[in-house]
Order: structure tokens, then C-alpha cells, then sequence
């Protein structure tokens, strides 16, 4: 299933951005197709531990039978005190994958794909309150201006707000297709796919409050990790690259580094990839899904 679930992008460069010890403990926060875990395991002793990270029930179905595995059913945001129930206050690694897997896009009834017709559902948990459907039903038109122009970084954010609001006055806007429809007149010739893909991406950040995980589960990090650990972080797009950056440069999101009384930089990671890495042109051709992704490694200082 593994396959068709997500081919594992930069599956090498994330193997040696974690560095992986045989007895080592790690850390998969975003599992899916369990391509990535798969790998580590593969480089542990039989001492080492593995904890793999799905808020998706679909997920749970690849979990790997092997004494070092275990999944955790959550949110990596919920990383910190998940691991304490397991028993573990630190580990060597952490890898996180923040692409949604292809098996996310394929399954027609979860609504993240343009490509069918389905309820614009788009939760990741599948139980959370909010999907797309009562978002586009409920939000003022200020705040769909401000999802759509920060989170689908949409050129004509504000119209496109203001033509939802009126259409939905008419008649709710509940599926893929009837989106599609209201927003047509918004969408630039010749540049169909992207723009949808822009607006469904834009939805999918907000419905799932991803930006705020994404920074819950970076902050936990520099408590989680061993001093010399290493943190591999793989994003799609400039927001969540530049929260990524920021953190591992700065130990915050913006502003300037901490100092001390002495003018020391105050910061948890010392950054090893100076640039984010990119896909090989090799991997560019068998994954399309590698397109886009950066990889930013930072490994634990000694706070002490």
C-alpha cells in the first residue's frame, strides 16, 4: 500500500540530515505512507526506537510491525507530551515531512483535490469541528480575504472573497464542483490548475490551523532533542519555509536573535544547511510532489 500511499520525497537527503545512530531514538512527526520510517528503521540496531506522528485514521492502516515502532495517533503539535506518555523525554532526531501525501489527494471523498467532485470536507483528522464547507459558509468576507491572500498568497484575494460571500447568499457552497463554478469568472486564463490549487491549499492551511501546529511542534522541539540532535524539516511553500528558516536561524519566528548580558546569541540550533536542499533533477522526473519541497536541517546546541 506504502506505494500508492506516497513515494517519500528525498528520501536519501532526510536519511543523512538525521544522521541516524543504530541505537538512537527517533522521531517520523508526519508518518503517511510510512515511507520515511520505513528507511530509519532499516538503519536501526535492535536497540534503537522509532515514534511515527498520524492525525489521519487512514494512516494508521500502514502502521510496520516491529517491536521499535510504535504510532501515536496525534497532531504533531501534541509531540512533547505524547512522547512523555510513552516513556521518552528526549531523542536523537526528529523528521518532518509537511507535504500532503498523495493518497490524501487520491482519495476522492476527502475533498483536497481538485480533481473530483466531493464534499469540500479537507480535514486531516476527519473529526475536527471546521471543514471547507462551513468555513466558505461562515467567515466574514475580511477573513476570507486574508486567508486567501496570506495562505494561497491568490493575487485577487479580495474579489475572490467578495464573490464567495455573494454566492453563498444564493445557495451554500458545499462541493468541489460548486466552488469551482462560483470562482470561475475569478480564475486567469490559461492558469486554471494553479489557481485552484491556490485556493484549495489556502482552505486546507486554515481548516487544519496548520501554520499554528507547525509552530507548536518547532518550539517543542529544542525540548524534545538530545543537545546535538538533529532536526530535518521538508516544506512546500514559502510560509511554512520561512516559519522553518526562521526558527532554526533564530529560535523564533521573527525578530532578531536573543542575546545575553555579554551580546552571545542566545539560539537552540546551530543551522546546517546554510541554503534549503532541493531534489536531484533524477528525483524531479519520478516525483512530481518533489517540485517544490525544501529541506532545512539544524542540529540541538548546548544551552547549559
Amino acid at each position: 500500500m506504502e506505494n500508492v500511499y506516497h513515494v517519500p520525497v528525498m528520501l536519501h537527503e532526510c536519511m543523512d540530515a538525521l544522521a541516524i545512530k543504530p541505537d538512537g531514538v527517533y522521531v517520523d512527526v508526519t508518518f503517511g505512507g510510512g515511507g520515511h520510517s520505513r528507511e530509519i528503521l532499516k538503519r536501526l540496531g535492535p536497540k534503537g526506537k522509532l515514534f511515527a506522528f498520524d492525525q489521519d485514521p487512514d494512516a494508521l492502516e500502514n502502521a510496520i510491525d516491529d517491536p521499535r515502532f510504535t504510532l501515536i495517533h496525534q497532531n504533531f503539535r501534541f509531540l512533547k507530551n505524547s512522547l512523555r506518555l510513552e516513556g521518552v523525554r528526549s531523542v536523537d532526531g526528529i523528521l518532518a515531512d509537511l507535504g500532503v501525501s498523495s493518497h490524501q489527494f487520491d482519495a476522492a471523498d476527502r475533498g483536497f483535490s481538485i480533481r473530483f467532485d466531493a464534499d469540500l470536507d479537507m480535514r486531516m483528522d476527519q473529526v475536527g469541528d471546521l471543514d471547507a464547507k462551513s468555513l466558505l459558509a461562515t467567515y466574514s468576507e475580511e477573513d476570507l480575504h486574508r486567508i486567501f491572500g496570506m495562505y494561497g498568497e491568490i493575487m485577487n484575494a479580495k474579489s475572490l472573497a467578495k464573490t464567495i460571500v455573494t454566492a453563498r447568499l444564493a445557495q451554500p457552497i458545499q462541493t468541489v464542483a460548486e466552488l469551482k463554478e462560483v470562482i470561475q469568472r475569478m480564475v486567469p486564463k490559461g492558469k486554471e490548475h494553479k489557481y485552484h490549487a491556490q485556493v484549495f491549499q489556502a482552505l486546507r492551511i486554515e481548516v487544519n490551523r496548520e501554520l499554528e501546529a507547525l509552530q507548536e511542534f518547532l518550539l517543542q522541539t529544542v525540548d524534545v532533542l538530545h543537545v546535538e540532535g538533529r532536526l530535518a524539516v521538508m516544506s512546500y511553500h514559502s510560509l511554512e519555509d520561512r516559519l522553518v528558516k526562521n526558527f532554526m536561524a533564530k529560535g523564533k519566528f521573527k525578530g532578531e536573535v536573543e542575546k545575553d548580558f555579554f551580546g552571545n546569541e542566545i539560539k537552540p540550533f546551530h543551522v546546517l544547511s546554510r541554503k534549503a536542499i532541493t531534489a536531484s533533477a533524477q528525483e524531479l522526473v519520478v516525483n512530481n510532489r518533489s517540485r517544490s519541497a525544501k529541506l532545512r536541517i539544524a542540529e540541538k546546541l548546548d544551552l547549559s
